[in-house]
């Protein structure tokens, strides 16, 4: 694999755990809002 080759992989990889942790908030706050509605 080239170098470019691995940078490129290496900012898609971030890219992606960065919208995972945002992903993973938001669903925390959604439930954590439906939860406190229903009760």
């Amino acid at each position: 694999m080239s170098q470019n080759d691995m940078q490129m992989a290496e900012r898609t990889y971030s890219g992606f755990v960065t919208f995972a942790k945002w992903g993973t908030l938001a669903a925390v706050l959604v439930t954590a809002l439906v939860i406190l509605l229903i009760s």
